[in-house]
């Protein structure tokens, strides 16, 4: 509705103040919303809802994985300095 009043140029000005009101909305949380549904309808360049929550999950995913990477090389440095030891406690 405040998406279709901001379009017709009749209607525009003020739409969000009165839809805003007449609904019990900032007027500024209905203007992004109103936003955030133009760049979902291709309508307004700018990042989807879509793309926002696959970014989200790809930087999550991200973090996962370093900390994995992190953790095997730890693992990886200790059991090499314990094979070392080993190594030269039978060459001795």
């Amino acid at each position: 509705m405040a998406v279709e009043l901001r379009r017709d140029p009749d209607t525009r000005s003020g739409a969000l103040k009165r839809v805003g009101d007449h609904l019990g909305i900032n007027s500024e949380t209905l203007r992004n919303w109103v936003q955030q549904a133009e760049v979902d309808e291709g309508h307004r360049p700018g990042v989807s809802t879509a793309e926002a929550k696959r970014i989200a999950e790809l930087e999550r995913e991200v973090k996962e994985l370093r900390r994995a990477n992190e953790i095997l090389r730890t693992a990886s440095a200790f059991f090499a300095s314990r094979q070392r030891a080993e190594l030269d406690r039978k060459l001795k």
